[in-house]
């Protein structure tokens, strides 16, 4: 786990064992979305997938795993309790885009945020502990924020890639058709043109703030501060979809992010609420 992802800062408030369990859950979970990510071909990206549903067996059968990244994480499987079946969920969501897609529905939609997002938190809750279940609802509510503001900053590369996760019905209740979005995304700059395409964007956001409202409803005050680190990545993804709407939802003309410094002072004020 480098300084190049969002997460830096949460993992660094973490005692050292839980944050050498967190470093290597997502360096897993970063191999297995590379597997389809740096795969042009379909098929080859399939049988990536397939080799980590072997490599993740091994890794929860006591078998010495086939990968630095399957060996880092083994020991930590029985000590936290890991749940295989998330890193399997996983796997089946990556999956999903190994080939182009579109969901029609948001119902289509959310079991994919569930399984390529909510399932790290999951794996994660474990490694935090908790003492009320309820913490499960919030680690899935909070997967989807993070996949749906995921979803709405990356809406440009993603098309250019052949991808569209904003759902079809979404669009049409706005107004807006496919062939909006792909001329938003040729012109790329000078902010949102289409009417329509700013109004399915900004019910997409909508629907982030929704899931983030859950999520912060859902963490059982005993157990919250446990979870400084995932309220750290709650700040910095929210900041995020702030960020987006602020710039009039122009997702098009640059990637949006949030700064370095940014996420530090995030980190520092969720520490400090949470402390």
């Amino acid at each position: 786990m480098t300084r190049n992802t969002s997460f830096y800062y949460s993992f660094l408030v973490l005692p050292k064992a839980e944050r050498q369990a967190i470093t290597a859950v997502f360096d897993v979970c970063r191999a297995i979305d590379d597997a389809v990510d740096l795969e042009a071909e379909p098929s080859r990206a399939q049988a990536a997938l397939d080799g980590w549903r072997a490599e993740v067996a091994r890794i929860f059968g006591g078998v010495v795993p086939e990968t630095p990244q399957g060996r880092a994480l083994q020991p930590f499987v029985t000590r936290f309790n890991l749940p295989r079946v998330q890193f399997e969920a996983l796997i089946d969501g990556v999956g999903m885009d190994a080939t182009p897609m579109r969901f029609q529905t948001f119902e289509e939609l959310e079991p994919y945020c569930h399984r390529v997002a909510s399932s790290v938190g999951l794996m994660c809750a474990e490694i935090f502990g908790y003492q009320d279940p309820q913490v499960k609802r919030y680690a899935t509510d909070l997967g989807v924020a993070l996949q749906l503001t995921n979803i709405l900053r990356d809406v440009a590369v993603d098309y250019r890639r052949g991808k569209l996760y904003l759902p079809i019905e979404d669009l049409a209740r706005a107004g807006c058709a496919e062939d909006d979005v792909r001329r938003e995304v040729e012109r790329a700059g000078g902010g949102v043109q289409s009417a329509a395409v700013k109004a399915a964007l900004r019910n997409h956001a909508a629907r982030a703030h929704e899931s983030f409202a859950r999520a912060r409803a859902a963490l059982p005050t005993t157990d919250a501060r446990r979870f400084i680190a995932a309220e750290i990545m709650h700040g910095v993804y929210f900041d995020l979809l702030r960020r987006i709407e602020d710039r009039d939802y122009d997702v098009f003309s640059q990637l949006v992010r949030v700064s370095r410094p940014a996420q530090a002072v995030i980190a520092a004020r969720t520490w400090w609420r949470l402390r």
